[in-house]
């Protein structure tokens, strides 16, 4: 078992709360240092109370969905001796009410893009290595994850 963590910070910074005229640009900080601004998605909280350029939740759902599929796909390609060159993505998702009737991230759609080095594996063999990685990926295997919320008390 393996543990993971992300300090995610927010400060008012003397807007008015009660109204929602607060910023909802915070701070993502993870484990190896690197800090990135995020914010709520300018569809969902309207400009200028979220800021565009920060990652979104749902921007970083895609993401870390499209990148684990990626990195199993680059694991099994080389055991299977296949060199790969450049491999590129452009996911997608898409928000709308999941059966339970609540604003979801109903669908991920995954659209890599590989160059390989030397012969390219067929059509058939290169789905089957996308169907692998897909498979094998730990965040895929999550979507339905029991999420808890423990509030520090001080």
């Amino acid at each position: 078992m393996s543990d993971y963590t992300a300090t995610i910070a927010w400060e008012r910074g003397g807007s008015d709360f009660i109204t929602h005229g607060y910023s909802r640009a915070h701070r993502w900080r993870f484990d190896g240092g690197l800090e990135v601004p995020a914010s709520s998605s300018p569809q969902v909280v309207p400009l200028p109370m979220s800021d565009a350029a920060g990652v979104d939740p749902e921007e970083a759902f895609v993401a870390s969905l499209s990148s684990c599929h990626m990195l199993w796909f680059l694991d099994i390609a080389a055991r299977r001796g296949l060199t790969v060159d450049a491999y590129t993505d452009k996911a997608s998702g898409v928000m709308a009410k999941n059966a339970e009737d609540k604003l979801a991230m109903t669908v991920v759609t995954l659209r890599p893009r590989v160059v390989f080095a030397g012969a390219a594996p067929s059509e058939a063999d290169l789905h089957a290595l996308h169907h692998q990685a897909h498979e094998c990926c730990f965040i895929a295997s999550s979507v339905r994850t029991e999420v808890r919320c423990e509030p520090v008390l001080d």
